[in-house]
């Protein structure tokens, strides 16, 4: 465990330093434009009639009728239907970071992958163990996966101390499924994927939580853009990079983790010339000073 948190620590600055990497940047400005075409697509065919439907929602809840009420009578008439947005951003919200996150897992990580392998890792052995399809597949599997999960524990998010656990735990999960495969995909057997996602399963799962936590972080940009009106069209596209930014470096951090545990993983199974756990190791030394 001292190991992998040793090995975690370092990957996680490394990862860091990374991302002011140029091609880093330019990558994590490709899913912005796809997320803001998304946003605006859904936000024009969609926003209105969701806001009204939960606005109605609301107004069906007798105590909260009586607070909006009393806020009416304040001035504060707008009250419901800025809560009735706020709402539904959060609702779209993990649809839109599952989207992004699919991209990233498709597009975005690879690549990354490949520049870090490539600047770290040159010497390192590709076995292949996973095609494009079998990743593509895993990923899919393991999103479908984490939207049940949102959907089941979508009660539970009324509750504030919840939805700050139950959430990061889903998006940490779906985090750690989908960027540790991808990063082993290309270098590591499958014998070995499994062998890494066994020993270092605890790590992992870390280093996904902490992403997803701070995948929920760029959320409190964009519900600010609903309470600030006069800064909704910076902040939005603002929280989408943070969002597509973080991705780029949850897929830094564990290609920094995951292809350095595979080469420690093969540097300890690879038998000295001499190690005493080798048969006869110390005998061909001693034959061949007496031959010379």
């Amino acid at each position: 465990m001292l190991a992998g948190m040793g090995l975690l620590l370092d990957s996680f600055w490394r990862a860091l330093a990374y991302c002011l990497h140029k091609r880093v940047i330019a990558w994590s400005l490709l899913p912005l434009l796809a997320m803001a075409l998304l946003t605006w697509v859904l936000g024009y065919f969609f926003w209105a009639d969701a806001v009204q439907r939960v606005q109605n929602l609301l107004d069906g809840v007798g105590w909260l009728h009586s607070i909006w009420v009393w806020l009416q009578e304040h001035g504060m008439s707008y009250a419901s239907e800025v809560v009735a947005s706020i709402f539904v951003v959060l609702g779209a919200t993990p649809v839109l970071v599952v989207v992004t996150l699919l991209f990233a897992g498709l597009f975005m990580a690879p690549v990354l992958t490949s520049l870090v392998a490539e600047k770290r890792f040159a010497q390192l052995e590709k076995k292949h163990g996973a095609s494009t399809v079998a990743s593509v597949l895993w990923s899919g599997g393991s999103t479908l996966i984490a939207l049940l999960a949102l959907l089941v524990t979508l009660p539970l998010w009324v509750f504030p101390p919840l939805m700050l656990v139950v959430a990061p735990l889903i998006w940490g999960w779906l985090t750690y499924r989908v960027m540790a495969f991808d990063a082993l995909a290309e270098h590591a057997s499958k014998d070995e994927r499994r062998n890494l996602f066994v020993r270092y399963r605890m790590s992992l799962i870390l280093m996904g939580i902490i992403c997803g936590y701070l995948g929920a972080a760029p959320g409190i940009v964009w519900v600010s853009g609903l309470v600030f009106l006069a800064a909704f069209w910076i902040l939005i596209p603002i929280a989408i990079w943070i969002y597509a930014l973080v991705f780029a470096f949850s897929a830094l951090w564990f290609a920094h983790f995951c292809l350095s545990a595979l080469e420690q993983m093969r540097a300890q199974s690879t038998p000295q010339a001499a190690d005493p756990k080798v048969p006869f190791a110390h005998d061909v030394a001693d034959t061949a000073q007496i031959t010379r």
